[in-house]
């Protein structure tokens, strides 16, 4: 008998769970959009201000950066890593993408080369993932790796 219970109590909550899933209203975003998000993170380099940078990753987002084998995983250690990227005056382009979109998630994976100050070409793949958080879209994990083969 509490087999039973304890089984329909389960089938209720998942039940409930199911509904509440159903009735999430989801943010619309196009490809489009999840480009633009990029965009909007590569004009905060621009501001060579780290703060500006940061403020585009959720509170709890990691970062995997492209020249640093350290994950950061707080706004102060995303500034950090900044603080030092910044530096060398980043500007990013995309060479490939993909784009997948969710419900209040997106994800961009591809290829990107970094154009650095000093005339130096960082050629990296990445994927960034957003959700859609408190009314906007935040990179919730970005993975940035220099190309292994010349």
């Amino acid at each position: 008998m509490r087999l039973i219970v304890a089984t329909a109590v389960v089938l209720s909550t998942l039940s409930f769970q199911q509904a509440a899933a159903a009735t999430a209203e989801c943010a619309p975003i196009t490809e489009n959009g999840v480009a633009e998000l990029f965009d909007r993170w590569n004009a905060s380099l621009a501001t060579l201000d780290s703060e500006k940078v940061a403020a585009n990753y959720a509170a709890n987002a990691i970062l995997l950066p492209t020249l640093s084998n350290t994950p950061r995983l707080t706004q102060e250690q995303r500034v950090d890593y900044f603080n030092h990227f910044l530096e060398k005056r980043p500007v990013g382009s995309i060479d490939s993408r993909v784009i997948r979109i969710g419900c209040n998630m997106a994800a961009d994976s591809g290829t990107y080369t970094f154009a650095l100050a000093d005339g130096t070409k960082v050629p990296a793949r990445y994927t960034y993932t957003y959700e859609f958080i408190d009314g906007k879209w935040l990179i919730t994990g970005h993975h940035s790796s220099m190309m292994p083969e010349k």
